[in-house]
C-alpha cells in the first residue's frame, strides 16, 4: 500500500530536472512517484583544459604533503584522484593525503573521500564557503601550508584571503571546469515551457543550473518571462548555495529540503509534500490545453 500511494502521489505532474552526472538519479527518484520528467542537462564538468598546473599541484603535494587541504567538492577529489592515476601516481597521492588535515565544506567531498578509504579531520557546519571560513576562524594556521582544492564559477578571494591574513601558505588548484552541454536552443525550449505554465515544477541541485539558465534566458530576450513562470511553480533548491543563486534571479525558492540534509532524496521528498499540498487544485495536464 505505501509503494502504490508513492508512485501516485506526483501523477499528472511535469517536473523539469536540471541535472548531469546524477540526472538518471533524480529521473527515476522523480518518477517513482508518477512525475513526468523533463530532463535538462545544463551543466557538464571537464578536466582543466590545461592539465599542467593540476600536474604540477599533484607533483608538489606528493613531494610535500600539505598540512591541511581543504576540499570544497566531491568532484574535484575525484577529479584530482584521477588525474593522478592517469600519471601513475595514484597510490603516492593517497599517501600524501593521508598525510594531510582534511577539512570539507560538505557532506559531498566527505562522500568522494571514503570512495578511497579516508574521511574528513574537520567539517564545516554550514556547507557552504562561508562555513569553511568561519571553520578556518578557529584554527592556528600560521605557517602552514594549506592546499585548497578550488570549483569553477565561483570567487574564491575571501577564503584565499582569510588563510593569507592567518599567516598560511597557500596552493590552490583548480581540477575542473564547467561546460554548457545543452544547446541554447533546448534551454530556451525549457524556459519557454516554464513561462507558458506548462510544468510544475523545477528542482535545482546545483548553482551553475541557476547560472545558465539565467544567461539562457537574458542572451534569448526571455529574462522577465523566466521569472515570472519561475514565480508561477514550484521551484525546489538542493541547499543554500543554488538558493541564493536563485535570489539573485529574483526567485525565492519555495522547497528546500528541511535543516542540513542537502542530498538528492531529501530534496525529492520536499518536492513532493510541496506538489502534494498543491493538490486542491487540477494537475497541470488536466488544465493544459489540448
Amino acid at each position: 500500500m505505501r509503494q502504490s500511494a508513492m508512485t501516485e502521489e506526483l501523477a499528472g505532474r511535469r517536473i523539469v530536472a536540471p541535472e548531469t552526472r546524477e540526472l538518471a538519479l533524480l529521473v527515476r527518484m522523480l518518477e517513482e512517484r508518477g512525475a513526468e520528467c523533463l530532463a535538462c542537462p545544463l551543466v557538464a564538468i571537464h578536466d582543466a583544459p590545461d592539465p599542467e598546473p593540476v600536474a604540477a599541484w599533484i607533483e608538489r603535494f606528493i613531494a610535500t604533503p600539505c598540512d591541511d587541504l581543504i576540499l570544497l567538492t566531491g568532484e574535484g577529489l575525484r577529479r584530482l584522484v584521477a588525474f593522478a592515476e592517469r600519471r601513475g601516481a595514484r597510490d603516492a597521492f593517497l599517501a600524501a593525503l593521508v598525510k594531510s588535515r582534511r577539512i570539507t565544506r560538505g557532506p559531498k567531498p566527505v562522500r568522494a573521500l571514503r570512495e578511497i578509504g579516508l574521511d574528513a579531520d574537520l567539517s564545516a557546519e554550514q556547507p557552504t564557503s562561508d562555513g569553511v571560513i568561519r571553520l578556518l576562524s578557529r584554527l592556528d594556521l600560521k605557517d602552514r601550508r594549506v592546499g585548497v582544492q578550488l570549483y569553477p564559477d565561483s570567487a574564491h578571494e575571501a577564503l584565499l584571503g582569510r588563510l593569507g591574513a592567518a599567516g598560511a601558505s597557500v596552493d590552490p588548484v583548480l581540477p575542473y571546469v564547467y561546460a554548457s552541454s545543452a544547446e541554447d536552443a533546448a534551454v530556451v525550449a525549457i524556459i519557454d515551457q516554464i513561462a507558458a505554465g506548462k510544468v510544475d515544477a523545477i528542482a535545482f541541485t546545483s548553482a551553475p543550473q541557476v547560472r545558465r539558465l539565467k544567461d539562457v534566458a537574458e542572451k534569448s530576450g526571455r529574462s522577465e518571462a523566466l521569472r515570472q513562470g519561475l514565480a508561477r511553480i514550484v521551484v525546489a533548491a538542493i541547499g543554500p548555495v543554488a538558493a541564493a543563486e536563485l535570489e539573485k534571479l529574483g526567485v525565492a525558492p519555495s522547497v528546500t529540503p528541511a535543516g542540513e540534509t542537502y542530498f538528492m532524496k531529501p530534496l525529492v521528498r520536499a518536492l513532493a509534500q510541496a506538489l502534494t499540498a498543491r493538490a486542491g487544485r487540477p494537475a497541470i495536464d488536466e488544465a493544459r490545453p489540448g
